[in-house]
């Protein structure tokens, strides 16, 4: 069966593109204009994913995205932005509401293809989270807080370990500093968001060869690098 994907999009032209290109890759698209349509289309269908634009008609796409959110029937659809460069502040309450990812205007299909692609994989998968990850030669034990390259252990704070153990979690996925702040010290510690800046330097010139894995996403935080989608 087909996977079904919900396009919100008001300029046609885009729309017609995404929906083109999707149809090619073999899935099953339902594009829509506004983000009412959008909610009411989602009364009747059950996508596998949602591409939404921020800038839309009415109800823009962040109050759509709040309001799928927010529904538990509805919540664990993923969604990825469609949004200007110049929406920084948006991507960042988007992310925030619980958007998976973003591709910025103007784009490349391939691109916008292979994070679909990247996301419903993990979707699939469930996110199994397992006390030994592989990530090529980077290894993360999980159970015994221990990190590796090439064989050779790494040396990290618990500080460097959480951060790089929770972004490992979800390869691909864009994390604020925010939410790494609010997943890695869940003890209340005060920690200011650009501490994480400094904890993600530490980490990538410890992990030297193999700091590449972890992304900066300029103007919105870090993900962990999801290989498969430099073969797309």
């Amino acid at each position: 069966m087909k996977t079904k994907i919900l396009v919100v999009e008001d300029e046609k032209d885009i729309a017609e593109l995404v929906e083109y290109n999707l149809n090619r890759e073999g899935y099953h698209v339902i594009p829509v204009y506004d983000g009412e349509t959008a909610l009411e289309t989602l009364e009747k269908e059950q996508p596998g994913l949602i591409i939404l634009d921020l800038m839309l008609p009415g109800i823009d796409g962040l109050e759509t995205c709040r309001i799928i959110k927010q529904d538990p029937k509805l919540k664990n659809i993923p969604i990825i932005f469609l949004t200007a460069k110049s929406e920084e502040s948006d991507i960042i309450v988007g992310l925030q509401l619980g958007a998976d990812d973003y591709v910025t205007k103007p784009f490349s299909p391939k691109i916008l293809i292979a994070r679909v692609k990247a996301l419903l994989r993990r979707i699939s998968e469930k996110i199994v989270l397992k006390d030994l990850r592989k990530f090529d030669d980077l290894v993360i034990d999980t159970k015994k807080y221990k990190v590796s390259y090439k064989g050779k252990p790494i040396e990290l704070t618990m500080s460097e370990f959480n951060i790089l153990e929770f972004l490992s979690r979800q390869p691909g996925r864009v994390f604020t500093r925010d939410q790494i702040v609010d997943k890695v010290w869940k003890d209340g510690k005060f920690i200011i968001d650009r501490a994480v800046d400094v904890h993600i330097r530490g980490l990538r010139k410890k992990l030297d060869k193999a700091a590449d894995f972890v992304e900066t996403v300029r103007g919105v935080g870090y993900r962990f690098k999801d290989s498969s989608e430099c073969d797309e």
